[in-house]
Parts: C-alpha cells; structure tokens; sequence
C-alpha cells in the first residue's frame, strides 16, 4: 500500500525529514505536487543559493544538482538517508516524487503533514520549489 503526501504548502526540509524516516522504517510514499512545496526564506537569497549548487563543479564530473521540482525534492530527502549503503538504498527506492497529480493517484485518499505545513511560520517570506526550478531553467 503506497501512502499519497501531497506537498502543496509544506515546507521542504520538514517534508523531506518525515518522509527519509518514514522510508527507512519501509514505508512506501508517493509524493504528489511537488512543484507547490516551499522553501522558507527570501527569495533572492534561496534562489541564489540553488544557483551556486547547479553552478558548482564541472560539466564534466560533478557534483550534478537537479533543475526539476521533484528532483529537487528527491535530492533533498536523499541528503537525508544514507543513500551509499544498502540501507538507504532501498529506502530512496520507495520514494516516487511528482509533478502535479498523475492519474493513478486522482482518486486516491491524500495525507496531510501538518508538522510540516507553511502555516506554522513565523516570516511570510517564501518561495514555492515551482517558482525556483523555472528560474534555474527547468520546464516542466
């Protein structure tokens, strides 16, 4: 059974937390929405910041940094699992992120993380991961 997270207004890092841990206990998630999580802060300063991650390194060998919105949200909750054993491995594999809502999952009974949610935040300044792949050039 495939747990449905829709992560429109929950905030990155909070959701990307929960959902490491849930998987390394063997819990499958499907996350839908991705484009309209949100990453707290200013604008200019995160979009610099996801600037300097795609611009560093080479070409050529790395380290590469996902321009899409659920890559960006898998690459985040792999930074939160030990994705080089076998362990985490696994883990990231029971991981499926999406844009919007695919049509095997319309119909399907959504969680809310409440933990998570934008509402509990003490600045109003936010931007949505959406938002931040377009400026890093990404067309989805």
């Amino acid at each position: 059974m495939v747990t449905v997270i829709d992560a429109e207004g929950l905030r990155l890092g909070r959701l990307a937390s929960i959902v490491a841990k849930r998987t390394l206990e063997g819990e499958e998630i499907a996350i839908v929405n991705a484009e309209l999580c949100v990453v707290s802060g200013s604008r200019a300063r995160i979009i610099a910041d996801y600037d300097h991650k795609r611009k560093r390194g080479s070409r050529e060998g790395g380290p590469f940094y996902p321009r899409r919105p659920d890559h960006i949200l898998k690459r985040t909750i792999r930074g939160m699992v030990p994705y080089k054993r076998k362990r985490g491995s696994e883990a990231l594999e029971l991981v499926k992120v999406y844009v919007g809502v695919p049509d095997e999952f319309q119909g399907a009974e959504r969680e809310v993380l409440e933990q998570a949610h934008i509402d509990g935040l003490s600045t109003p300044k936010f931007i949505t991961l959406g938002e931040v792949s377009t400026r890093l050039g990404a067309k989805f």
